[in-house]
């Protein structure tokens, strides 16, 4: 019987338990012995919590007398980049929470990081590995529903002033980012998985109630490499919160309605007249054993490419496209420009932090 691989905790606020359950659905082959956070009565009640074995509160403490195999990351956005590298370095690999960096300028450090230590870092994207969206990708890439047309992707949530109150929350130093970087970016992640490379983008952010310094609702049109276009809405603004995506292709419209994560039941399938009771639809809308939009599965296609000494799903180039994405978007919105993919490189203020510049000139709310 294999050991299980030890695993460590980063950052014990909410999120964190997450990624201890996905762990445990994963006790097989992993097994978290120690937890960090710089708040030690905090540290201490979460291992005491979930049972993990020793809590800490120095990183690289906890780093050298543990010597751990997996690294799960939790902590604020800003911390992220360097913990990340810090724990590459010790021999760990990562699985960090969105965003992974605060600019495409770190993702270059970190991948530099992985290439020089051999280990690897993937960023929490879990929509990507629910089976509903594991099906619909495999459709579109066999090309049964014909070419991908047209998309419509909101992330309609609520957070209250309150929620901003947290200290590192709605600044751009910390938070490195409004909504779209911080809520938006798991459907506007999972758009691009689907939909392919993006070519072009076109965007305006505001920050119309909130007293933040950051973005509370962003707007985008999006061209993608194979000519499809998709329009995204991302907002911490509506009373009603709601996921929902529409995805329209030559023989189908696919429909995901949810909220924080979805199962096979929030998925819709509709085909044109005259096809609906085809062989061919029933096997489309017919989808696999549930799998829902969790961490639990993420970790477990970690630790699968952990054991083949692969590169994981969702690391370097297969996340490097969203932050690109991400850096394009506000590029767009605060110059009032169409942004292409590549045009953002070293020297470019862009490249550095995802407000350039960092001048407020955009916001009119």
């Amino acid at each position: 019987m294999t050991t299980p691989l030890s695993s460590v905790i980063i950052g014990t606020g909410g999120i964190a338990r997450a990624h201890v359950n996905a762990a445990r659905s994963n006790s097989d082959r992993t097994q978290l012995v120690a937890a960090m956070d710089i708040d030690a009565e905090r540290v201490s009640g979460f291992c005491e919590t979930n049972e993990i074995p020793r809590p800490y509160t120095d990183l690289a403490e906890m780093l050298e007398r543990e010597k751990p195999a997996l690294v799960h990351i939790c902590t604020p956005p800003s911390l992220h980049c360097a913990q990340i590298i810090q724990a590459l370095e010790a021999g760990a690999w990562v699985l960090c929470e969105k965003p992974l960096c605060a600019s495409l300028a770190e993702m270059d450090l970190i991948e530099e990081a992985e290439q020089r230590t051999g280990n690897y870092c993937s960023s929490v994207f879990q929509w990507r590995f629910g089976s509903g969206g594991q099906h619909l990708k495999g459709l579109i890439d066999s090309g049964a529903v014909g070419k991908p047309l047209v998309a419509n992707a909101l992330t309609t949530w609520y957070r209250t002033p309150a929620y901003y109150a947290v200290p590192w929350r709605g600044k751009w130093k910390t938070e490195l980012g409004g909504v779209s970087m911080g809520h938006g970016i798991h459907m506007m992640d999972f758009l691009l998985y689907l939909y392919g490379e993006w070519a072009e983008v076109r965007a305006m952010i505001d920050t119309l109630d909130r007293d933040i310094e950051v973005e509370d609702v962003s707007m985008a049109i999006v061209r993608f490499a194979n000519s499809a276009m998709a329009n995204i809405t991302n907002s911490v603004l509506s009373p009603r919160e709601e996921s929902y995506m529409r995805f329209d292709f030559q023989k189908a419209t696919v429909e995901l309605r949810h909220l924080y994560r979805y199962h096979n039941d929030d998925w819709t399938y509709t085909i044109h007249p005259g096809m609906e009771h085809t062989a061919e639809f029933e096997g489309w809308k017919t989808l696999p054993a549930n799998v829902g939009s969790n961490h639990d599965e993420q970790l477990r296609q970690l630790l699968d490419s952990r054991e083949k000494g692969e590169r994981p799903l969702v690391s370097g180039p297969g996340v490097r496209g969203t932050i690109e994405f991400l850096a394009s978007l506000y590029k767009s919105a605060m110059t009032g420009q169409p942004v292409r993919r590549g045009d953002i490189t070293p020297g470019d203020p862009f490249y550095n932090a995802m407000n350039g510049p960092g001048d407020q000139s955009w916001q009119r709310g």
